[in-house]
């Protein structure tokens, strides 16, 4: 199979990775995530990440880049390709509920709330806005704009914005065995509630059942002048369904094979009804002959911190898949 499942890409001059920040509560829910070695710790994923990719290791705790099974988590295939393309990746804090140890831009927001206890985004109106101006400066520094995001739980709340706008979506999960009975049960308090209080414009929505990082996301394209790129899986599909609620133009998709291939969830029927169709890339990591990440072609964590967006960008950076898998291996490799 083919690197890229669609070879017209574009050759960007000044291409700008980012990856937006955040914590929603339902990632402290048991069973939802598995991005920490407890629901509690889960809120710190997005800096630990975000340390790795920057400073090349983990600094402000003393854990290894790898879940218990040792599956390499996506910040070190990001922090590969930040390295190969020679690029430094732009942090964006759009709610976390502590302050980061790296640098990023702010935009001020809050962390997201459990949707089924009361707004989970009451400044989203104010995150789209602010995502927006931040869109408009990159705009005059860069002439593609890279997406990616870091929020456990994210699949959650994309499930129930998601579900919120319409769509019948099932969404795919880091955990190889897919918690659909949880997160489903979650997803139906939540669209219980917003027919109960009549909400339906989109941006309504996103206020009382998504995170932080959506709004941020979306406000960040429609301010973008040069090509977005959203790096991500189905966390991008319900940013992609906002852009669309506000009438806006559909950015690119770009994924991993191993959440556009995922039998659990219906990543490309969704996307198809949005209206969009991803890019998604195949790394080919089960034949690389390194155990952990051969478990992301049995469904373990599959996609995140931007991970297929940034080897897409490596490839339209010029990159042959060859050097994309060795960066790849090689990074990885120091860690073990």
């Amino acid at each position: 199979m083919a690197f890229l499942s669609d070879s017209k890409i574009s050759s960007p001059k000044r291409p700008i990775f980012t990856s937006i920040l955040a914590n929603t509560a339902l990632s402290k829910v048991p069973g939802i995530s598995g991005a920490g070695s407890s629901p509690d710790k889960t809120i710190y994923t997005p800096t630990l990440d975000a340390e790795l990719i920057v400073n090349g290791e983990i600094t402000s705790m003393p854990i290894r880049p790898n879940t218990p099974t040792g599956c390499p988590t996506p910040a070190t295939i990001t922090r590969a390709m930040m390295q190969l393309c020679g690029l430094t990746p732009l942090f964006i804090n759009a709610g976390l509920e502590y302050t980061p140890t790296i640098p990023t831009f702010d935009l001020y927001g809050q962390a997201g709330g459990d949707p089924r206890k009361g707004d989970a985004v009451p400044d989203a109106k104010s995150l789209f806005q602010r995502g927006k101006q931040l869109g408009t400066l990159l705009s005059t520094l860069s002439d593609m704009l890279v997406i990616g995001e870091c929020i456990p739980g994210g699949t959650t709340t994309a499930l129930c914005v998601l579900r919120g706008l319409g769509y019948s979506a099932r969404v795919s999960s880091s955990f190889a065995d897919n918690p659909h009975p949880r997160k489903d049960e979650i997803a139906d308090a939540v669209i219980q509630q917003l027919k109960e209080r009549g909400i339906t414009d989109t941006l309504g929505v996103v206020t009382a059942a998504g995170d932080p990082m959506i709004p941020a996301a979306a406000g960040m394209a429609n301010g973008f002048s040069g090509e977005v790129i959203l790096a991500g899986g189905t966390q991008m599909l319900a940013v992609a369904a906002v852009i669309k609620g506000l009438g806006m133009c559909l950015p690119k998709i770009a994924t991993t094979i191993y959440v556009h291939d995922d039998a659990s969830a219906n990543f490309r029927e969704t996307a198809e009804a949005i209206g969009i169709s991803p890019v998604y890339v195949d790394p080919e990591f089960g034949a690389l002959g390194h155990y952990g990440l051969a478990r992301y072609c049995i469904g373990e964590v599959k996609e995140g911190m931007g991970a297929g967006g940034a080897m897409y960008l490596a490839a339209a950076m010029g990159h042959s898949p060859s050097e994309i898998r060795e960066a790849i291996l090689q990074t990885i490799s120091s860690y073990s």
